[in-house]
């Protein structure tokens, strides 16, 4: 997949609101693989609708969203799991990690799935971010930021041309945030592909090509 075209989306919650200037909504918008894309937003003014739109997990929006040219209300759900295992991945917010399994587990979820990486890689990422120590330790039982490192790594054990990631950051320092932009960008680098941050002020620190405000 090389783009997705966004053709004045709206949140149908926003219609008749006045929603002031946007990058995004109401306009013809379209990302383009193997360029970092930033979107910065207050709360409450979509910016995880607009990651959900795009994975197709929500279509309670106005306008039309194309990949490639197809727009996606026309895709079937086979379609759209082999989009998700193989074209768009995707960290929302709230993680969904499993509580009662392990970090290790929970990532493997995804990688057994795709094959992605081998448990040894997998290892070496966790390393990279300093949760090595807690590979084999229920989710539930770690902190907020340990988690979001867990969700990072299983979020790219997949092939993928975009990445869609919500506040991935929100609970890092600027160390981890670092390691973390780090590892995004190599994969993505490696890839060809694009990422799609959002922020509420913590900003992951990648490179930026483009930065879009809604």
């Amino acid at each position: 997949m090389d783009t997705i075209v966004l053709d004045h989306v709206l949140p149908r919650v926003f219609e008749g609101d006045s929603m002031g200037d946007s990058d995004v909504w109401r306009t013809r918008l379209t990302f383009s693989r193997g360029r970092n894309y930033v979107v910065e937003a207050p709360s409450g003014t979509g910016k995880s609708s607009l990651c959900a739109y795009i994975y197709g997990n929500r279509r309670d929006y106005l306008g039309s969203i194309c990949f490639d040219g197809t727009d996606v209300s026309t895709l079937c759900p086979s379609r759209w799991q082999e989009l998700r295992r193989t074209q768009l991945a995707y960290l929302p917010q709230e993680l969904d990690l499993f509580p009662e399994l392990t970090a290790m587990q929970n990532i493997c979820l995804k990688n057994d799935l795709t094959g992605h990486m081998t448990h040894d890689a997998i290892r070496s990422m966790m390393r990279e971010l300093g949760i090595a120590d807690r590979a084999d330790f229920p989710v539930g039982k770690m902190s907020i930021g340990q988690q979001q490192r867990v969700a990072i790594i299983r979020a790219i054990c997949q092939p993928f041309s975009f990445l869609l990631i919500d506040e991935p950051v929100s609970h890092l320092d600027a160390a981890n945030n670092r390691l973390a932009a780090a590892m995004i960008e190599q994969e993505a680098a490696r890839q060809g592909a694009a990422v799609i941050a959002t922020s509420v002020g913590n900003r992951i620190g990648i490179s930026t090509d483009v930065e879009l405000h809604l």
